[in-house]
């Protein structure tokens, strides 16, 4: 006699009605900027995890409709389909749980003087799995020494963005690395969320 179990997997606390995180981060990626083009890899390198989990999800999204892909060779290049639906409900529901991450780092990326920067806070914590009520602001730890107006002005787009307030806070890279400033242990024992500034470092 064969038994089966079936292990049954917490749903995301930042999305209950999606099956992963992985899922949500995914969707986040490819219907925000519904007009970028993504290979399978590249998307795999920005989101992380296992390939085959991420080829998995995109699979899954292109059989429902979702996505759209072409052929470069052997690469699958996968994008937004304009004519899905559902897409635009299913983009502010997706903006609203998982598009911090994407908005941050397109807005972080170019900006002068920022060498890391974390989500943190109710946010943070939600997406490590701690359950709670839904975020209602974002809170963004900027390490380096960009200006503090220009970091205003990047809250203020992403607040826009998102529909939700965007705090961020300026650290020296110094003080980051003080294991005795009591905010930054603060900070750092806690969960957080690494925003991926360079596109060519592993998520």
């Amino acid at each position: 006699m064969i038994l089966s179990r079936f292990v049954r997997t917490m749903p995301p606390a930042l999305l209950p009605i999606l099956r992963s995180d992985r899922q949500g981060e995914i969707l986040a990626l490819l219907l925000l900027s519904p007009t970028d083009e993504h290979s399978i890899s590249d998307i795999q390198r920005r989101v992380g995890g296992p390939f085959s989990v991420v080829h998995r999800e995109v699979t899954r999204l292109l059989g429902g409709g979702v996505l759209l892909e072409r052929a470069v060779g052997r690469a699958r290049i996968v994008r937004t389909n304009p004519d899905y639906p559902l897409l635009r409900a299913l983009t502010e529901m997706i903006r609203a749980g998982y598009g911090p991450v994407p908005t941050l780092t397109n807005l972080l990326r170019s900006q002068r003087g920022v060498r890391e920067a974390h989500i943190f806070g109710s946010w943070a914590a939600r997406r490590a799995g701690t359950s709670g009520p839904p975020p209602h602001d974002i809170d963004v730890l900027v390490v380096g020494d960009a200006p503090q107006r220009d970091l205003r002005a990047i809250a203020m787009a992403a607040g826009k963005e998102l529909g939700q307030e965007v705090n961020i806070t300026r650290v020296d890279p110094v003080a980051w690395l003080d294991q005795t400033n009591s905010f930054v242990k603060t900070i750092r024992s806690r969960p957080m969320t690494t925003i991926v500034l360079d596109p060519d470092t592993e998520a």
